[in-house]
């Protein structure tokens, strides 16, 4: 079976994003080691940016 690399773009709350990550790590941290950390990734990313515009609207 070949495994379908395509990315996908997800829209999801913290909350929601948070209750996954807690599901994943009920599973075997070597079979969900990079899928964690990509989300964290992402989602730091796009936390820092939304922190960043905030500032800026503030100012």
């Amino acid at each position: 079976m070949a495994i379908d690399m395509k990315e996908l773009t997800l829209n999801l709350t913290l909350e929601e994003v948070n209750l996954i990550l807690k599901a994943l790590g009920k599973m075997p941290f070597v079979d969900v080691y990079e899928v964690i950390g990509r989300i964290n990734k992402q989602a730091n990313e796009q936390l820092k940016k939304t922190n960043s515009e905030n500032k800026q609207k503030l100012e």
